[in-house]
C-alpha cells in the first residue's frame, strides 16, 4: 500500500503538508492540494485506518444492535442508518439480539471493547420484559453513547428517536369513530409485553372510553395460531365493524380471516395495522396502515448520534417522528363516501 511517506518524497514536500492537503486544509494551497490528490488517486492511496483511529481515538464506526432484520420496519430503519452513516463516512457493525436478553448482553459487551464509537439501540423483547437493561447503563457509564429507537427504557438517559404510539393509536381509532362510524373495535396485540405495545393499547382504551364504546382487545402473545384464533373470535362476534393491528403482521392476518369468513371489506369492516411504506401491497385489498417512517428514524438516530460523537456541547434529545394514516384505496371512498 502506497503511504504518506511515499507520496511525500515523490512530490518533495513534507509528509505533514501531504496529510493536511488530503484533509483540504485552509493551509495549504489549491495547486499543492491538486498535485497531491492526482497522485494519491493515480497510486490508488488509502488512508490508514487503523493509523488514524490510535491518533484520533475514533473507530469512525457505530454498533446497531436489533432484535431482527426479518420485521420489515427494522430492516427499513437499518437501510436509513446505513444511509446517513455513510453520508457522514462512518460504518456500522449490526448484532442481532434475536429478542433475547443474552445475546443483547454479549453483543454490547463485545463492541464495547473499542470496536465502536456508540450505539443505537432498540431493545430485545426479553430485555423489557425482565426489566434488565444494565448492560446498556453499563456502556453508558463507560463513555460510550448510546442512542435508543423505538422500544426506549425510559430510565435510561441518553438520546432517543421514537414515534408518539399512544397519539397513533388514538388517532386512529377517532378516525375509525369519527370519519368510518365504527362502533365496534377490535384490538389485535402480539406485542403487548413491549413498551410500544403498552402505549398503543393506552391510546386505543382513551379513545374508546371517551366516545363510550365497549373495549375489546384480543392478545395473541406466544399465540401459535394466529390464523385460528383471529378467525374464530370473528366467527363468534360478528358485531366487530373495525380491527386495528397493533404490530405488521395481524392485520394482514386479519384480511385474509375476513374474506374467509365472507365478511366485505370495507363495507362491513375496516382493518387499519402497522407497516412500512410498501405494506399495502402485501394484502388485497390494501391495508390501512399507520407508516411509522421507518427509513427516516433510522436516518435521524444515526445523524443524532453522530452529531453526539462530534460535539463537546451536545444537549441530550428525544425527537419524536410523526407517523401516518395512509388508508387503503377502498378504506378512501368508504371514508369519502361516509363523510
Amino acid at each position: 500500500m502506497t503511504t504518506l511517506k511515499e507520496l511525500a518524497k515523490l512530490l518533495n514536500i513534507s509528509v505533514s503538508t501531504v496529510s493536511k492537503a488530503l484533509n483540504d486544509s485552509h493551509e495549504i494551497s489549491s495547486n499543492t492540494k491538486k498535485r497531491v490528490n492526482e497522485l494519491a488517486e493515480k497510486l490508488n492511496y488509502k488512508p490508514n485506518r487503523i493509523a488514524q483511529q490510535l491518533k484520533t481515538n475514533k473507530t469512525k464506526t457505530i454498533g446497531v444492535i436489533l432484535p431482527t432484520v426479518t420485521n420489515p420496519f427494522f430492516a427499513e430503519v437499518l437501510h436509513g442508518i446505513e444511509m446517513a452513516a455513510t453520508d457522514k463516512d462512518y460504518d456500522i457493525i449490526v448484532c442481532l439480539s434475536n429478542e433475547t436478553l443474552n445475546k443483547e448482553r454479549r453483543s454490547i459487551e463485545l463492541l464495547s471493547n473499542g470496536s465502536v464509537d456508540g450505539f443505537i439501540v432498540t431493545v430485545a423483547r426479553e430485555s423489557q420484559v425482565q426489566g434488565d437493561t444494565n448492560h446498556i447503563k453499563a456502556a453508558i457509564a463507560n463513555k460510550i453513547p448510546v442512542l435508543m429507537f423505538d422500544r426506549v427504557v425510559n430510565e435510561i438517559i441518553c438520546d432517543k428517536v421514537i414515534v408518539d404510539d399512544f397519539k397513533s393509536v388514538y388517532e386512529t381509532t377517532e378516525y375509525l369513530i369519527k370519519k368510518e362510524k365504527r362502533e365496534h373495535i377490535l384490538l389485535v396485540s402480539n406485542i403487548e409485553e413491549l413498551s410500544v405495545g403498552k402505549l398503543r393499547i393506552k391510546g386505543y382504551e382513551k379513545a374508546i372510553a371517551e366516545n363510550n364504546l365497549k373495549s375489546s382487545i384480543l392478545s395473541l402473545d406466544n399465540d401459535e395460531d394466529v390464523d385460528g384464533t383471529i378467525y374464530d373470535y370473528l366467527k363468534k362476534n360478528n358485531e366487530i365493524d373495525a380491527i386495528i393491528s397493533i404490530d405488521h403482521i395481524t392485520g394482514i392476518v386479519a384480511i385474509n380471516m375476513v374474506k374467509k369468513l365472507g365478511i366485505e371489506i370495507p363495507r362491513d369492516i375496516s382493518i387499519i395495522g402497522f407497516g412500512y411504506e410498501h405494506t399495502n401491497l402485501l394484502s388485497s385489498p390494501k391495508i390501512s396502515i399507520i407508516h411509522q417512517k421507518a427509513h427516516e428514524i433510522g436516518e435521524m438516530s444515526a445523524k443524532l448520534l453522530i452529531n453526539k460523537l462530534n460535539s463537546k456541547d451536545h444537549e441530550l434529545q428525544t425527537i419524536v417522528v410523526p407517523s401516518e394514516l395512509k388508508l387503503g384505496e377502498s378504506s378512501k371512498k368508504l371514508s369519502t363516501k361516509k363523510a
